[in-house]
Order: structure tokens, then sequence, then C-alpha cells
């Protein structure tokens, strides 16, 4: 593919998966505060996979609903797209915040992100993951290693902040009240998230988001998802793999994981043409969830692509009665 060819395929590809976690979140909005956190997650993969069915690129899942979530569609391995162009690792996440999302609560996205093929790190089923995030201001001088106090000085140093104003996203977990209890000795500040830490990470790279650092163990599969992101915004993730049983450990001995190591951004995804695409679907200071009109439904979406490190917000309208015919045809169980 030539260079002015490659460059409209980057340029088209990215707007086509906006599209597809647009559908995802238009297809969960009836769920939001339902109580049914599964009815909501069926519905968006669904829609994303009708969705991505047209897009024009040679895609395979590797980062999908897969194992964990015993899911039929967009599974591990599952080929996406019409088959053309270059072959490309996809990673999905029709809903980011299930949980969010059948409560009615903020943060929950419907995220999607692509790179060159092979250049997705494979968990080997190990779904969680220490994970450290932040700018990049600091991002050459945090360690994962370090202890908390530490890395709060260094983030405090390098953004030109006091302590008590930096500001810490933690996923609000039993297992994170140590790490809460050093945030606070510090006297920095911490902003809870019930779920969906890809929001929480994207925020801790971006200027004026409130968020300086994220720390504490989430999913694997989030981490990934959340590093193409982080490409664009030259800021850091850095992840430990967290096995939470003894299989999983082994599984991960196995597939020669060094779980003392610590995976920088560029080891979690090694391309460098990465593309990002989420679509809110609650509300939330990322983005706006979706909202409804007399005839029409109003979604707002981020689109990032690391080769240019641009970052784009799409508010669209769409047109209620087409989307609910859409749904009716393609997606009968929504």
């Amino acid at each position: 593919m030539s260079a002015a060819k490659n460059e409209n395929f980057g340029r088209n590809l990215a707007l086509e998966l906006v599209r597809a976690t647009e559908a995802a979140a238009i297809a969960s909005a009836p769920w939001v505060g339902a109580g049914d956190k599964n009815k909501a997650d069926g519905a968006a993969v669904d829609a994303m996979r009708y969705r991505l069915s047209s897009v024009n690129f040679n895609g395979t899942v590797v980062i999908g609903e897969g194992e964990k979530d015993e899911a039929p569609m967009l599974y591990n391995g599952e080929s996406v797209g019409d088959g053309t162009g270059p072959k490309m690792d996809v990673a999905v996440d029709p809903i980011d915040g299930t949980r969010l999302t059948a409560l009615g609560m903020d943060n929950a996205l419907s995220v999607i992100a692509v790179a060159d093929g092979g250049s997705m790190f494979d968990p080997s089923a190990v779904f969680y993951m220490e994970k450290l995030v932040t700018g990049p201001e600091a991002a050459d001088l945090v360690d994962l290693r370090l202890p908390v106090k530490q890395n709060l000085h260094l983030v405090a140093k390098a953004k030109g902040k006091k302590i008590n104003q930096l500001t810490v996203c933690v996923l609000d977990r039993p297992r994170h009240s140590g790490i809460i209890e050093e945030i606070r000795a510090t006297g920095a500040r911490t902003r809870m998230i019930l779920d969906g830490d890809v929001a929480g990470a994207i925020a801790a790279c971006r200027e004026n988001s409130g968020i300086d650092l994220m720390l504490g163990t989430g999913g694997t599969p989030e981490g990934i998802v959340a590093a193409c992101a982080i490409k664009a915004t030259g800021g850091i993730i850095q992840g430990r793999l967290a096995p939470t049983d003894d299989a999983e450990r082994q599984k991960a001995l196995d597939a020669g994981h060094d779980l003392d190591a610590v995976l920088t951004t560029d080891e979690l995804v090694t391309s460098d043409n990465c593309y990002f695409a989420a679509t809110g679907i609650t509300g939330g200071k990322l983005l706006r969830g979706v909202r409804y009109g007399r005839n029409t439904i109003t979604t707002q979406s981020m689109i990032m692509r690391s080769k240019s490190g641009t970052i784009r917000t799409v508010d669209a309208e769409h047109n209620l009665a087409r989307w609910e015919s859409i749904l009716e045809k393609n997606m009968p169980n929504n």
C-alpha cells in the first residue's frame, strides 16, 4: 500500500471505528439504569459486531469479550471487518462499565482499539494487572516498583504542584485500601471510581482533566485498550500481571511471562500505528452519555490516532426512527 493510500486508510479507519462504538452505545442506552448488566452488554456486543462487519479492514479480535465473559461473539480469535487491507489486532470492550450502565451511574463507555497485527500483548488469560498511569510531564520519572509516596512526589515535581493539589484515580475495591491510605497519608486526594478504568486511565494522561495519576489493580484487557489511547497522549501506562489464583499464575508462567516484570506502554502495544475510539454511554467527565430527543439520539465520542497524536471529539446526531429500525432488524434480542 502506498504512503498516500495508507494515510487515507488510517483516516478512514479511525472514523469507521467510532461508528462501531456509537452503535454499541446507542444499543445499550435503553438498558441504562435498568439493573440488568447482561442485557446491556449483550445489546452492545451485537451492535458493535454488526457495525464492524462492514468496516474496510482485516481485523482479528485479540482482546475480546472472551473467556472471562464467556461471550459467543467478539471472542478472542474472531475475524472482524470485511477482510480488506493489512492485518490488524483488535481490542474491544462494548461496555467498559457494565455495572455503571445497569445502575445508571457515570463514566460507562463503549471502546475499541486497533493496532498493527501481532502488536498487542497476550496476557495468557491473566485477567488483572497492577497499573500506574500518568501524563507526559512525569512519564520518564515514575516507576510502578517505587513506593506510592515517592511516585506522588515525582509527579508533583514534574507538574509543578504541591502534593495536596494532586488527585489520584483509584478503583473502589477492598484490595486498594492500603494504596488509598498511602495516598491520603501524603496529603494527596483520591478520586474513587466504581468501574470503568479505561476512562480513568485516559483522564490521568490529559491536561485539565482533574486527574494526575491512576493507581491500582484492574483488568488486563482494559490496560491494553488504554495503552492504545495513551500512545496518542504522550503519557504512559505501566503494568504488572497480577494472577488471582495458582491456576492463573501457572498459565502465565507456562506462557513465559515474568510476573515481576513491569510492562511499559510500548510492551503492551508494540506498534506506533494505533487507533482508539470511545463513545459515552452514561455521562461523565470524559464524554457525555447517550441522550434522547423527540426524533433524535445524540452521542459524544473520542477518536485518537497515535501516529499523528490527534485527539478528536465527535458530537453526532442520529435519526431515532432509523436507529430503532436497525436495532429491530439486525439485533432482535435488543
